[in-house]
């Protein structure tokens, strides 16, 4: 008796499965949006956070490195386990969990339930990022820089705007104003519905017709060589996260103590840098696409040493500047790497997915901790002197083989 097949094969199924499928991307970076602006509303009101409780710098960085070490820790995890067993429906539980810190964070009443606050927010990340990513990679249609291009501005689109509106909505009127944010996380619940089902769907046809998946190369690296080039890699990630760490925990404090600025214009220059880092993304996945990403990625790093050691030393218009050329050129290498560590192991996008977010969600919640420790024993503007030297580490880039050819798209 034949089996029906779960998707038929129409000439619109052929061409999902080989073409980009650019709605899906679009949605899927949409919801990517919402996620991250939701992330980004607790270190947007640090300061509001940090005068209302009392805080010192080191337990403001204790609330970044709660949300963040249990992001970093969990997606691996998520990962792996949905690279056997998929679970496309688990993206709007993710979002859920983010609405339920949210909700808690509202209401908070002392310093440790902030803490159990963020700390749900982080555990809808760590389920959101790296299932996201395969919705992503299904959809990119063999295009993977340009994919994750798409998926990576969402992100970035919603880091920028969540200072914007934590500036407009709570820094006026206070803490309770959070709430308001819940309704951007229903809507995103609503979303990731829709891409579930069209994720379930693509991976029941995926597996009807497994020819559609044979994107897979042959790059004869053996299996330590591929082990060290994973590890420069999250090297070359630590760089770029413990950096940007210093900017989204402490670049408003940094504006505020330097240049006397008020919490709100603080939050409009973070705008700005944030808004920089999310137009270098769309730029390095098609650019590591068309000529390679070990070029990409040494542009992004390394190309940006210069630009780290000006800016604390420059008044405050050429320091608006220098952090939009710093987000421009660091945010390009995000895309790269994650392609080339899903072409080192191809058939394990979530496990990648899932290390990678979750190294970049633990160095910057590790570099969180350690610069807010540092500034207590110092100055704010000490931590943004020793940091500019981080990008050096791009040096490190000339350690990964190559393994790609240049495409034309």
């Amino acid at each position: 008796m034949e089996t029906e097949s779960p998707l038929p094969l129409t000439a619109d199924t052929k061409q999902l499965a080989q073409q980009t499928v650019f709605p899906i991307l679009f949605t899927i970076s949409f919801a990517h949006l919402i996620n991250d602006m939701l992330q980004s509303v607790i270190p947007s009101i640090y300061p509001l956070i940090k005068g209302e409780f009392h805080l010192t710098f080191a337990q403001v960085g204790l609330i970044a490195f709660t949300y963040q070490i249990v992001a970093s820790i969990l997606q691996p995890f998520v990962g792996f386990y949905t690279d056997r067993k998929p679970r496309p429906f688990s993206l709007p539980v993710g979002m859920g969990l983010t609405l339920t810190g949210l909700l808690i964070a509202s209401m908070a009443s002392s310093y440790y339930t902030i803490l159990v606050a963020v700390g749900f927010i982080g555990l809808g990340s760590s389920i959101f990022h790296p299932e996201s990513s395969r919705v992503a990679h299904l959809a990119s249609g063999g295009r993977k820089g340009l994919a994750q291009s798409i998926f990576q501005l969402g992100g970035n689109a919603g880091s920028a705007i969540g200072p914007l509106l934590a500036a407009i909505i709570i820094a006026p009127y206070g803490q309770f104003n959070v709430i308001w944010f819940c309704i951007a996380a229903f809507v995103g619940i609503l979303v990731l519905l829709q891409i579930g089902k069209w994720y379930r769907d693509r991976l029941a046809y995926n597996a009807k017709n497994k020819t559609t998946h044979s994107e897979y190369h042959n790059h004869n690296l053996s299996r330590k060589r591929v082990m060290f080039s994973l590890a420069v890699l999250l090297v070359l990630i630590f760089s770029k996260f413990f950096y940007l760490s210093s900017i989204t925990s402490y670049y408003t404090f940094f504006l505020i103590h330097k240049f006397h600025l008020t919490i709100q214009h603080s939050q409009v220059y973070l705008f700005l840098f944030l808004g920089a880092v999310a137009a270098g993304t769309v730029i390095g996945g098609p650019l590591g696409d068309r000529f390679g990403r070990k070029y990409i990625i040494w542009i992004s790093i390394l190309g940006v040493a210069p630009f780290t050691m000006l800016l604390p030393y420059v008044p405050l218009f050429w320091t608006a500047v220098l952090s939009v050329v710093i987000g421009l050129i660091l945010s390009s290498a995000f895309s790269a790497i994650l392609v080339y560590a899903t072409d080192l192991v191809p058939g394990k996008v979530g496990l990648i997915a899932g290390l990678f977010f979750g190294l970049a969600f633990g160095m910057g919640g590790l570099g969180s901790a350690v610069l807010g420790k540092v500034a207590d024993m110092t100055s704010i503007e000490y931590v943004f002197k020793i940091c500019a030297f981080l990008p050096l580490i791009g040096i490190f880039t000339a350690f990964l083989p190559n393994i790609e050819h240049k495409k034309k798209l």
